[in-house]
């Protein structure tokens, strides 16, 4: 009887264990989270168009033989001086928010070097901004400015040639920040000016000016090349 009554207990007790362990929850494994496909950044179309046919062009056209020596874009400044802004400084961030969207980048506040009386002007006081544009942004902007901006130039019939530093540096002023599509004009309250400043590596001004002219800047005077070679 002893021995009975030990196995019915023992059976009672594995039946219990099994009753406790039938409702508690079944953990399920997570499920593995899915990697996010990264972002693939398009390059500029204007770059891949330089690698692939402008240098071959550059190389045959200025004699070079090394790749490594032709010519090409370093970085574009671009500024916008703003006297009103000694008065109200307000229309400063109106200028930053607006180059910013011409760019797709942060401008960063100009700071007058010293003092001058005569214009109300103390060291150290915001006057503009500007940003400096490298790589694939800088490629996109030019493109941008030589395609779509400058065609809408009121009576546009193309930038001067003789806007070089002797170093194959240029500079070009725009009165108008308006013919930049991005913008919306019924934002704008003032027309503002600004000045862009390409810089490359080429070594003289004919080299700095064959290379615009293959990136599609547009020169007015066709006799700009031989007046280069000739500096």
């Amino acid at each position: 009887m002893a021995d009975e009554e030990k196995s019915k207990r023992s059976r009672s007790a594995e039946g219990g264990k099994g009753r406790r362990a039938a409702s508690q929850p079944t953990e399920v494994a997570p499920a593995e989270a899915q990697p996010e496909e990264p972002d693939v950044k398009v390059p500029a179309r204007l770059r891949i168009r330089y690698e692939k046919e402008i240098v071959p062009f550059l190389m045959r056209e200025l004699k070079i033989e090394n790749r490594m020596r032709v010519p090409a874009l370093q970085k574009i400044v671009i500024n916008m001086s703003l006297s009103e802004a000694r008065e109200n400084a307000k229309i400063l961030d109106a200028a930053a928010e607006e180059v910013q969207v011409i760019t797709g980048q942060k401008p960063v506040t100009t700071r007058a070097r010293k003092a001058i009386s005569n214009f109300k002007l103390r060291e150290g006081m915001p006057i503009g901004v500007m940003v400096t544009l490298r790589r694939d942004r800088m490629y996109e902007f030019f493109d941008r400015l030589v395609s779509v901006a400058l065609p809408r130039v009121r009576d546009f019939r193309g930038v001067s040639d003789k806007a070089f530093d002797g170093r194959g540096n240029y500079s070009l002023g725009l009165r108008e920040h308006t013919i930049f599509p991005e913008l919306n004009l019924d934002k704008i309250e003032k027309v503002k000016g600004m000045t862009i400043s390409v810089r490359t590596s080429a070594k003289s001004d004919f080299e700095g000016l064959t290379l615009l002219k293959a990136l599609g800047m547009p020169f007015r005077n066709p006799g700009g090349e031989n007046a280069a070679r000739a500096a």
